[in-house]
């Protein structure tokens, strides 16, 4: 099929990545024959001819990989800007390989929870963009599929995990590159992708595709291809285009042959079954100089002299199938950037009305229409942004979406998409069709209705169950006013193992409205006690689906309460706590707090996010009793007259002996001493009676 019917007017003087192409092997204007550094080298020497004599595109080996570049944390190391700028002054194409991978990311990512993972994911990126403002091409992830990499599981927790798709964590880094490079093209790239983990990896950008993840092309690496056959490798490569109908690369092709004729022989299989595809962009070759690439025997020149393999690419490249084989992504540039985001990747058949937004966007041209297909179907034509329709559902299966977008010089650009219609008549609906109110109070339990897969995830409608890993609910809210929100859960737990987050699956991203919040201890299953925290992102008003999502399970959630604040100015500082304290001691919180151009009306204190306590009159004071040996870390937001708010540094509170460190004098009952110290009695006071046990003069008392 053509990706892009706009490909016949350009001609073979083609600008790439805005310069002139120089005479390499290739001189197809639709597609690129490409290689990689050789040893942090882009020349190779040693006799071998200069790279763009032979090449125009490159990629760097590992010079762009996180690990390359962020060892040191916080110490950039740019080692790609030799490539980078190499392809620039020979005008041709680059791409930066690999922004997730979970293979070659810094060691130090390991000792860092999620949600500092995260964060420090969030900043590789910003790093990359700001070094990079453009780029052509974009290996965003490299090589998820299951075990591929010992690293995977951590990154999939880095980004959120599996979510509602299973794949979130790779939509939410493909999000994440769109919002930085929007004109790149962002390229899903695997390994065994065309024999023995076909299906797996259809399946993985199939998902990517369908859920309107801002994904262009998909990547076969092509390392397997020592052995296999023509017919093999034609019906692998069929199979993904019939399946995915988008834009291919080639990225990584090596043949590992020691024999010369052997490895001309299996070239002259495969090169021009992918060269020659109508949907392949693009041939990277990964290393020519023998001895110098990742597997022994691919090398193309061997001691300065080329292989005969070598002497048949030159000229097949000259060849007029070559050289007049069509692609999808004329120079290598993304002209159309087109999505298909449904509101839900499975829906009920019960006449359940589906959202679906189409992101279109052309980089040099003005759209005229877009038409959009359910099934072959036109739905609507729609002339104007945002381009988004409301489906009807009907009967069960998957439903095949394709939008057409036509630009004003009549050239069209095709996408398409997938959803599912369940065999079920549960009508997604708000809980007792009663929509909660924000600012208000979610009970947990009360998760939109409607079908499993479409509303929620191995749920019950209880708060006494703990939850599970994996399970998700939605829940239909409407928001009174745009600004920043703050929540307040209400959790029980007893161990500090569960995390949790909230996150809005909208037609234009997938939003994380929180961080990865972690759940600590509460006393117990049923002792209940309310944990604090900002959403991420500011609210707008409308209609808003929420979705609770349970990264780590065991703890149980009872309500969540959303309010509106604005920050105040002032002073919200907590005291700095210098001792080491024991458990059950009693703890005076404080601080300094004024409002600016105010009065404060209250103070809130929380341990770990907890909330301790809240103090209303000066000189605002709570005490906290630490109920374990750990280190807390304790914050306070100040609330002024006109209910603005002001969050302080957090503070560290280290307690570090199992039983209370103050020396108490005890009456009323206890024996006559003025310095028993109190063991395991929770807030005994002078003049308080009591139960448990005192040391007097060495002397365990146990008091009845």
């Amino acid at each position: 099929m053509k990706f892009m019917k706009s490909v016949s007017v350009l001609t073979c003087t083609l600008l790439m990545w805005g310069h002139v192409a120089h005479a390499q092997l290739s001189s197809n204007p639709y597609k690129f024959l490409g290689n990689i550094t050789t040893s942090y080298n882009v020349d190779a020497g040693g006799g071998i001819p200069a790279y763009y004599t032979l090449w125009n595109q490159i990629t760097c080996e590992n010079e762009s990989k996180w690990s390359s570049v962020e060892g040191s944390r916080g110490n950039f190391n740019w080692g790609s800007d030799k490539a980078f700028n190499y392809a620039i002054q020979h005008g041709f194409t680059y791409k930066f390989h690999a922004l997730v991978w979970g293979a070659q990311y810094p060691g130090w990512l390991e000792s860092l929870t999620p949600k500092e993972r995260f964060a420090a994911l969030t900043n590789w990126f910003d790093h990359a963009k700001a070094k990079y403002n453009t780029l052509p091409m974009i290996d965003v992830v490299n090589e998820a599929i299951g075990m591929h990499q010992q690293g995977n599981p951590m990154m999939k927790e880095t980004l959120g995990g599996g979510g509602k798709t299973g794949y979130d964590w790779l939509i939410k880094a493909f999000d994440m590159a769109a919002q930085r490079w929007p004109d790149a093209i962002l390229i899903y790239n695997d390994y065994n992708s065309i024999r023995w983990d076909l299906d797996n990896y259809i399946t993985l950008v199939q998902t990517l595709r369908d859920a309107g993840a801002p994904i262009d092309a998909y990547g076969n690496q092509a390392h397997e291809l020592s052995d296999v056959s023509e017919s093999e490798l034609t019906n692998a490569l069929k199979k993904q285009q019939d399946a995915l109908l988008m834009p291919m690369f080639v990225t990584e092709l090596d043949i590992n042959i020691e024999n010369d004729a052997q490895q001309k022989a299996q070239y002259q299989k495969v090169l021009p079954k992918m060269w020659e595809a109508p949907y392949c962009a693009g041939v990277t070759l990964w290393g020519y100089v023998y001895g110098k690439t990742w597997v022994d025997h691919s090398g193309l020149y061997k001691n300065g002299v080329e292989r005969p393999a070598m002497i048949w690419i030159k000229e097949y490249m000259a060849s007029d199938e070559a050289k007049n084989a069509v692609g999808p992504l004329p120079g290598a540039k993304k002209e159309a950037s087109i999505y298909i985001r449904p509101a839900s990747m499975k829906v009920a058949r019960n006449g359940d009305v589906l959202p679906i937004k189409v992101h279109a966007r052309l980089a040099t041209k003005t759209i005229q229409k877009v038409d959009f297909y359910v099934d072959d179907e036109l739905v609507k034509t729609m002339t104007e942004a945002p381009y988004i329709v409301e489906y009807t559902t009907s009967a069960p299966g998957w439903k095949i979406t394709k939008a057409v977008v036509t630009a004003t010089d009549g050239s069209t650009y095709e996408r398409y998409g997938r959803f599912q219609v369940l065999n079920s008549t549960k009508k997604r609906a708000p809980y007792n069709e009663t929509v909660p109110q924000i600012p208000g109070t979610i009970n947990i339990d009360e998760y939109d209705e409607g079908a499993s897969g479409v509303a929620f995830n191995n749920a019950t409608r209880s708060v006494t169950t703990s939850l599970k890993e994996g399970q998700w609910m939605d829940y239909t809210v409407d928001v009174a006013e745009d600004g920043m929100y703050s929540f307040d859960a209400e959790i029980a737990s007893t161990n500090a193992n569960g995390r949790f987050h909230l996150a809005e699956y909208g037609l234009d991203s997938l939003s994380y409205l929180t961080e990865f919040v972690e759940v600590p201890k509460t006393g117990g299953s049923s002792s209940f006690k309310t944990l604090h925290g900002n959403l991420l992102v500011p609210l707008t008003a409308g209609r808003h689906v929420i979705t609770l999502m349970v990264e780590k399970g065991g703890f149980y959630f009872k309500s969540l309460t959303l309010n509106r604040y604005t920050a105040c100015q002032g002073t919200c500082m907590v005291a700095n706590y210098t001792e080491n304290y024991g458990v059950g001691d009693e703890i005076e919180l404080k601080g300094k707090f004024s409002a600016k151009n105010s009065s404060v009306s209250e103070v809130r204190f929380y341990a770990n996010n907890l909330y301790v306590g809240t103090a209303t009159q000066a000189p605002y004071t709570v005490t906290f009793v630490p109920s374990e040996m750990t280190t807390y870390s304790i914050t306070a937001i100040m609330v002024n007259a006109e209910g603005q708010e002001k969050v302080s540094n957090p503070r560290e509170l280290h307690v570090t002996s199992p039983t209370p460190t103050a020396i108490r004098t005890l009456t009323n009952g206890a024996p006559n001493a003025t310095d028993g110290r109190a063991y395991n009695l929770m807030g005994v006071s002078v003049g308080d009676d009591y139960r448990g046990i005192v040391i007097i003069n060495g002397k365990k008392v146990v008091r009845k």
